[in-house]
């Protein structure tokens, strides 16, 4: 009795062990660090303005993808201590009631319990037994000492997983901040727009006032009076579609900070003045092929393959294991008799069609891979072109843009002077008055793009890591 309340008590604590928690169980160098905690939605009542690297920071603690990536590296960790366990042995507790008047289960049953005697050679007893109830209590250990690599090629690509899913989290971490930067520079010219239209309104409806003054003493025409409040609606509409476009930038801005699209925000920057520094074509090609994370991650893959390959070769090797039990056998569960057995086991497969065909699905798969990361790499030097021209093309344009403004500010001027004098129009004042306006709003959009552009130079690149070089 005394052995088999022991094995009871063991299975009682065994069960208890592999009911924790897995934060409950003992950790290795290998487990994640602690979940980035959720901030909360800024409070309505808060009076500081949001700043690029405040809004990068919330993101980055907020944001959908940030926590599926968080959540794919405990995957993977997971995965690696799963496949470390093949390492282990096997430790099995099992408790089997049978009841049977079959012979040979009954001449077994009574040895192992002790209680065989001469009684049972009679001959009837033998061919004919009585039922016999056995309550047998085992505990097996069962232990891998060779398993064909196939442990050895889990644990290399779970941890090949690990190195996966910190790239991952990387390319991630990027591009949120790209998305960051977009939308948070979105609200700007969104807010820049709105103040050129509101000063357009009021220019206008400053010409019109002095153009009514002109209709009502006989000096101009009904007409002009009538184009200017025609110009002067139009002005009124753009500054309504503006604050609309203010709000869905906001609404853009909370979005990308994974917070609710109605939470208060005040964004504190501007599109200030920047010349970024452009390296030339063969560096960025080069940096992209060192520190994309998606192209580290291909490199990965084709390793990944390249374990299968040696996981699938080890097919045709033998397996080993070791094996003990201990049991205890008894009418009831008071009684019994136990025994235990020790064994090694050497397997070897002289004939298995299935081996050849897992090893050409790994090798296909391992040159599989290696294409795509070529094909990734061609794609990476022409997303790296395309980006470049984009960046040299916007900041061409931002200085275009940044003179027309200049040159439509001064046609302004003169053509509001010589209408006062008489000399032309209110047509060619409704026209400069369009086009000093337009040049302004195309000033925000080049300057916006500017930084787009090589917010994208950055990314395609695998170095937006961080935004100071946006910070104004």
């Amino acid at each position: 009795m005394g052995y088999r309340l022991f094995l009871l008590i063991l299975m009682a604590f065994a069960l208890a062990l592999g009911g924790l928690p897995a934060e409950a169980q003992p950790t290795h160098s290998f487990s994640p660090g602690p979940r980035s905690p959720v901030s909360p939605a800024p409070q309505a009542d808060r009076d500081e303005n949001l700043t690029l690297d405040q809004a990068v920071e919330v993101a980055l603690r907020n944001h959908p993808l940030i926590r599926m990536a968080i959540s794919g590296r405990e995957m993977v960790d997971a995965q690696l201590r799963e496949a470390q366990g093949g390492y282990w042995p096997l430790f099995q507790f099992s408790e089997i009631f049978t009841y049977s008047n079959n012979p040979v289960f009954v001449f077994g049953s009574l040895l192992e319990q002790s209680r065989f005697g001469p009684q049972n050679f009679n001959i009837d007893s033998l061919n004919n037994p009585s039922p016999l109830p056995n309550f047998r209590t085992a505990l097996i250990l069962k232990m891998p000492i060779f398993n064909q690599l196939e442990t050895q090629t889990r644990v290399d690509q779970a941890r090949i997983g690990q190195e996966q899913a910190e790239k991952q989290q990387d390319q991630v971490e990027q591009q949120v901040r790209l998305e960051v930067i977009r939308n948070y520079f979105g609200v700007l010219v969104a807010e820049g727009k709105r103040q050129v239209a509101a000063e357009a309104v009021k220019m206008v409806e400053a010409e019109a006032g002095r153009i009514r003054d002109f209709y009502e003493t006989g000096m101009v025409v009904q007409a002009d009076l009538l184009a200017a409040e025609v110009q002067l609606s139009e002005f009124r509409q753009q500054e309504i579609d503006a604050a609309g476009e203010v709000i869905t930038m906001y609404a853009a801005l909370n979005t990308a900070l994974g917070l609710p699209t109605q939470a208060p925000q005040k964004v504190a920057g501007r599109l200030a003045e920047k010349n970024f520094a452009l390296p030339g074509m063969e560096d960025l090609v080069q940096s992209a092929l060192t520190r994309r994370p998606d192209y580290v991650r291909a490199g990965l893959s084709v390793r990944v393959q390249e374990k299968r390959v040696r996981g699938a070769w080890g097919q045709y090797l033998p397996r080993v294991d070791v094996f003990s039990t201990y049991g205890i056998s008894g009418r009831d569960l008071t009684s019994g008799s136990s025994d235990y057995a020790l064994g090694a086991g050497l397997t070897y497969n002289f004939f298995d069609r299935t081996r050849s065909a897992k090893l050409d699905q790994a090798r296909a798969a391992q040159l599989m891979a290696s294409a795509e990361q070529e094909h990734l790499s061609n794609q990476i030097r022409l997303e790296v072109v395309r980006a470049y021209q984009q960046c040299v093309s916007a900041r061409e344009r931002l200085s275009l843009a940044a003179k027309a403004v200049g040159q439509a500010r001064e046609t302004l001027r003169i053509v509001q002077d010589r209408y006062q004098e008489g000399l032309t129009t209110i047509t060619e004042v409704l026209r400069a008055q369009t086009a000093f306006v337009r040049t302004r709003q195309n000033l925000l959009r080049a300057r916006y793009d500017y930084y787009l552009g090589y917010a994208q130079v950055l990314i395609v690149t695998g170095q937006l890591t961080d935004v100071q070089p946006f910070v104004s």
